[in-house]
């Protein structure tokens, strides 16, 4: 007989991690969760010792280790993408950064129809509720979640000039990109707690996983969805790959991804009809949207060599291993860091509402995979546009579940894309070329000095550019006739029993990494599925380039408060303006 869920939840990654743990906490509903890869054993040192964050990459005990069609506007390249297959999902595997996004995007989400609830406002609690960040809660940051957040050190020499070079070229420093303000430079939040990453199935499933209503299965990659006409009734799916097996369920969630989610739904005959008809499939639900709307964030690195020896390169030498990994097993020495531990968000030019631009920056020159060093001493910064208007797609080719679905970003493929990715380029060289670097620059390594000419530096992002891992947007929420997943309730549309949540259903990638908008979009979600009265919203203010700044949401009238072309008010002043008569709060 097949064993009945009340939640099946398709994914044990970032989003089906926190889903686990917040649909299991009445011991009267049951939870399954099937997650596709291996479980993140604890004594895995390549999951959780943050420096060795490289070795997973590209590797099948880890990564589903999908790739792109050939990219049009890149030379015909296919991009390696490496997605998180493993308890954890892409958690286990990223760079553990943490980053929320601008404030603005979520203003963005919400301008569109039916999307009222995704404003700032209504997201920055359910921000609040998942983490708890260890430089103190506030009225921006929580205190008290199950995400400890550690503030990266930035202690090498090199991190000081590139904060300084950026002064030096006319930007800010901001106290917590997460908080008031994310524009300018600062150290970044990062999932390391006591030396080891602390993914989203370390943080959510594991403290919980012995509650007798949850199951967790791991090495079980489901193969299709259960339907009677338009209700989803469960799924099935493959252990170990070889046994085959069927559950059935109430609801079932899919949280495998901007690629995996949607390329079940079109197994299941859910997505563009016409394009399910000619491959053999019948249409349960013509949605067109499925697959469609790709977003990413594309990356390239700018590379100095250092003229002095202060960068991490010698500890990039295989000799060094054995030092590094007894060094971390006493929560100690480089092994406890992930490196990217500051960086920066600025606006390309004066008519862009809020930051677009993004920098992470190192002190090594390496391939992000740790393939390459470039330099024994040298530095580097990850550049690249946060919210490009390229749209790509993704697409089954068979009806063999094992067969990775098409995917193609098109990026570099819109006239305003390629002008930010010239402008992106400008202003990294502008910050390197600052005084700040003098005592330090060998010269620039990648892209060269002989990349000069828009057209050349077109040219080099084309040949050298690498995803940031940031796929999302394929299943997206709205009301529209391209959107797929209901912003009140994360149904698919004209299904039952079926419900979407993970980077898939963003409108719009969000202006930074996407790890922290995910976990977001979980816990909302989680109070949405379970009928729970979501949490209020928050009025925190925020900081907002424009005619001066706006403090909280637009039409707010506690915006009249502040006088619009002055400097951020103090942190006493702002909790004032939010509600706290004490004033009692720091901006991190």
């Amino acid at each position: 007989m097949t064993k009945t869920y009340d939640y099946v939840i398709v994914g044990g990654g970032s989003a089906g991690s926190a889903l686990g743990n917040r649909l299991s906490t009445d011991p009267g509903t049951s939870v399954l969760v099937l997650e596709a890869g291996r479980s993140d054993f604890k004594f895995d040192p390549l999951i959780h010792m943050p420096a060795a964050l490289p070795f997973p990459m590209g590797n099948s005990l880890y990564d589903w280790q999908y790739e792109t069609e050939p990219e049009p506007y890149m030379h015909g390249r296919r991009l390696a993408h490496a997605r998180g297959k493993v308890l954890g999902g892409s958690s286990s595997i990223n760079g553990m950064i943490f980053q929320r996004g601008n404030p603005m995007d979520y203003e963005r989400w919400a301008a569109d129809t039916g999307m009222e609830t995704w404003d700032y406002a209504h997201c920055l609690p359910y921000f609040k509720r998942m983490e708890t960040c260890l430089e103190g809660a506030d009225a921006w940051r929580g205190g008290s979640g199950p995400l400890v957040l550690e503030r990266g050190e930035a202690q090498n020499p090199l991190f000081g000039a590139f904060f300084e070079a950026a002064q030096q070229a006319g930007f800010p420093l901001t106290d917590d990109v997460n908080g008031y303000r994310q524009e300018g430079f600062g150290r970044f939040d990062r999932n390391v707690h006591k030396g080891r990453r602390l993914s989203a199935s370390r943080a959510y499933l594991h403290p919980v996983r012995d509650r007798k209503n949850l199951t967790i299965e791991t090495l079980a990659h489901v193969t299709g969805l259960r339907t009677q006409g338009n209700r989803v009734v469960g799924v099935d799916y493959l252990r170990a790959g070889r046994a085959h097996r069927s559950v059935a369920a109430r609801e079932v969630i899919l949280c495998g991804g901007a690629f995996n989610s949607p390329q079940l739904l079109q197994l299941a005959g859910i997505g563009a009809a016409d394009e399910l008809s000619a491959l053999g499939i019948t249409p349960v639900a013509d949605l067109p949207g499925v697959g469609a709307n790709l977003q990413d964030h594309l990356e390239v690195y700018v590379q100095h060599a250092s003229s002095q020896p202060v960068s991490l390169g010698p500890w990039f030498s295989n000799w060094k291993a054995p030092q590094i990994g007894l060094e971390w097993l006493f929560r100690k020495g480089i092994g406890t860091s992930n490196h990217f531990e500051a960086g920066g968000f600025i606006r390309s030019n004066d008519d862009v509402k809020y930051p677009n631009l993004m920098f992470h920056f190192l002190p090594i020159a390496v391939r992000y995979d740790g393939s390459s060093v470039a330099a024994p001493h040298g530095y580097q910064v990850h550049i690249g546009p946060m919210y490009s208007d390229v749209r790509g797609t993704v697409k089954i080719t068979s009806t063999d579940p094992r067969k990775h679905p098409a995917i193609r970003f098109n990026y570099l493929s819109t006239d305003n894309d390629r002008r930010e990715w010239v402008e992106m380029v400008r202003a990294a060289r502008t910050i390197f070329a600052q005084p700040a670097f003098a005592a330090f620059s060998a010269g620039e390594i990648s892209p060269g000095p002989e990349v000069e000419t828009d057209e050349q530096i077109l040219d080099w992002v084309a040949r050298d550019g690498e995803t940031a891992l940031h796929p999302s947007c394929t299943a997206k929420m709205g009301t529209d006739d391209m959107s797929v997943v209901d912003p009140r309730t994360m149904r698919v549309h004209g299904v039952e029993g079926l419900r979407v949540v993970d980077a898939s259903v963003f409108p719009y990638v969000p202006n930074g990494n996407t790890y922290a908008p995910v976990m977001m979009v979980a816990e909302k979600a989680a109070d949405l599925i379970l009928g729970n009265t979501p949490l209020p919203p928050s009025h925190a203010p925020f900081y907002r380039h424009g005619t001066g700044m706006t403090l909280f949401p637009e039409g707010d009238p506690r915006n009249s408060a502040w006088d619009a072309t002055t400097e951020p008010p103090s942190a006493a002043g702002v909790a004032r303006a939010a509600g706290n008569p004490g004033g009692q709060v720091g901006l991190g």
